[in-house]
């Protein structure tokens, strides 16, 4: 082959070699964007699964620490004697219904299978690992991990419990909370959760909305409250004679940094329930729920002044409490000026709430205007403000009467608030009446009172007897002048006529157990009584409530510092 033919031939293949190359170099960078692309996609959604995890625990550690709230709220609205009881209460039952609501209760609440319209029937005693997931139909939407939504879940039951036990403070025996709270937290607050936040009945069939809680957490913890005030009473000395006695509590800045911290942990509660760090719509409900709560303090302060021509600085912190409570089911629903009516409107509730069912119902801390009239006035407050889009975007129910003109979602609101309110009374009723029959309600109606005996001179030392007899533990004696029916008499002095007006007399006072205080004073009459069967001047008697006694030497505080075993044989 001749040389030229040859070289023309190998300068051919290197063209070739050269395109070819060329082509895969092409179709190599063509690819490379492909799989850029697809890691940029895995990395997007690992970023917000990330997101929305973080943001379902912080947002439920800021439910939690609403704990504190509670504690400070109780703490400062009761009477000292009962506080360290308050706050043992608040994390025995923070203990006992995180294992209820793990075991079954979050089951129950959320859920697939069983009598899913009724409730939910899977997830009972779960188990999680690292970005495990479970199947729960109504919050599957959120990526969060399954252990971050049975966090947050688990928060919202803590707080509908700690609710239950506002109403009664200062007289329940402590095994009640334990009693009570478990299966509260197993069954009683997972059905109506499973209701309207689980896609049940009400919630997907019905359309009721209720976004963070005013019924769910609220108006349940209310009514089960409710129903076991019922079967407790009041609190001894809050009556008499029909009419309310004022039993101040004893710390109101205490309960003033409550509502405060109530307030702070209320931005976990409402904006947390978008179970969604990255659509943005929680810091909408940032917005509207501190509208709604500065609009309730604000009108409960100008009602209670209207009323009592006073300042009330406990009615000032409800009326916030009680528009925060209000906002919990239309937070994800309505526009900011729609939130300054609903907060105020349910800061004039609260007050005129208080006043009214003070008069019937001895509720310490006014939980059921506070959570329960409130929370009603919140969920039905869904079928007036409900912007139709925002219903769309979160997917439950439609818009309310102001902007459709119809009363289909009012009703159904309606619907929604008298069926759980049904359901969780006669639960919660029937519970209690088990324990009350079994191992009671109410503590102890032991309580100290003090005797007041005015004398004659001449019988202290039996009434000392008696009282050493009755195993009363101490008396003080006082020289006294004074005159009740015998009046006054004249004598000379120094031939001038002197009407003496008081007669001296001996004042002996004792503490002691309510229990033995009408046969203290039977025998008090009996020993100071005149030889000759009684006569004008033999005295008075008068019986006092206490606070409390305390045994300075060893901090003891109760009934039991007033009596000894042995007799103090005083005088003798």
């Amino acid at each position: 082959m001749p040389r030229p033919l040859i070289a023309f031939k190998q300068a051919l293949m290197k063209r070739r070699l050269i395109l070819l190359l060329a082509a895969a170099v092409t179709v190599a960078a063509a690819l490379v964007p492909i799989a850029v692309m697809a890691d940029d996609l895995t990395a997007t959604q690992a970023a917000g699964v990330a997101a929305d995890t973080v943001w379902v625990i912080v947002t439920g550690c800021l439910v939690m620490f609403m704990q504190a709230g509670f504690a400070m709220l109780e703490v400062g609205f009761s009477r000292m004697k009962n506080v360290g009881t308050v706050v043992a209460k608040v994390v025995t039952n923070l203990s006992v219904s995180s294992i209820a609501y793990w075991a079954v209760g979050f089951g129950f609440a959320f859920g697939a299978g069983g009598w899913f319209a009724f409730i939910g029937g899977s997830s009972f005693f779960p188990t999680f690992s690292p970005g495990s997931q479970l199947h729960l139909p109504a919050i599957d939407a959120s990526t969060a991990t399954a252990s971050a939504k049975w966090f947050f879940e688990f928060v919202f039951c803590a707080v509908s419990l700690a609710i239950v036990w506002g109403t009664m403070i200062e007289r329940t025996k402590f095994i009640v909370y334990i009693l009570f709270g478990i299966p509260f937290a197993a069954f009683i607050y997972p059905l109506i959760s499973h209701q309207l936040f689980g896609g049940g009945f009400l919630m997907a069939t019905l359309g009721a909305q209720d976004f963070a809680g005013s019924t769910v957490v609220h108006l349940t913890g209310a009514t089960a409250g409710f129903a076991g005030l019922l079967l407790l009473g009041p609190r001894i000395g809050k009556y008499e004679k029909g009419r309310p006695n004022a039993i101040p509590g004893h710390n109101m800045p205490l309960a003033q940094l409550g509502v405060l911290i109530l307030w702070f942990g209320w931005f976990g509660f409402n904006p947390g329930s978008t179970l969604n760090a990255t659509n943005l719509h929680f810091a909408d409900i940032v917005v509207v729920t501190n509208l709604a709560a500065a609009a309730g303090a604000v009108a409960a302060l100008a009602t209670v002044s209207a009323i009592t021509k006073t300042m009330d600085v406990g009615m000032i912190g409800n009326g916030a409490i009680a528009a925060l409570v209000a906002i919990t089911a239309p937070s994800g629903y309505v526009e900011p000026w729609a939130a300054i009516v609903i907060g105020a409107v349910a800061g004039v509730i609260v007050v005129v709430g208080v006043l009214a069912l003070d008069k019937y119902l001895d509720d310490p801390v006014g939980a059921l205007p506070a959570h329960g009239l409130a929370g009603i006035w919140g969920t039905l407050s869904c079928g007036l403000f409900t912007v139709p889009a925002l219903a769309k975007f979160n997917g439950v129910g439609g818009g309310g009467l102001f902007y459709t003109g119809s009363f289909h979602q009012l009703g159904a609101q309606a619907i929604a608030v008298t069926a759980s309110f049904l359901a969780v009374f006669v639960m919660s009723y029937g519970l209690f009446w088990v324990i009350k029959k079994t191992v009671g309600l109410r503590v102890s109606t032991r309580e100290v009172k003090m005797v007041v005996a005015i004398i004659r001179h001449e019988k202290l030392q039996e009434v000392q007897d008696v009282l050493d007899e009755c195993g009363v533990s101490g008396v003080t004696v006082t020289e006294v002048k004074g005159c009740g029916a015998q009046r006054g008499y004249t004598e000379k002095y120094r031939g001038t006529a002197v009407h003496i007006s008081l007669r001296p007399r001996l004042k002996v006072e004792a503490v002691m157990q309510s229990e033995i205080v009408n046969t203290v004073v039977d025998k008090i009459a009996l020993a100071a009584r005149a030889d000759n069967g009684g006569e004008v001047g033999d005295g008075k008697i008068f019986v006092i409530g206490v606070e409390d006694a305390v045994r300075i030497r060893t901090g003891e505080h109760g009934p039991d510092t007033v009596k000894h075993g042995a007799r103090a044989m005083w005088g003798h």
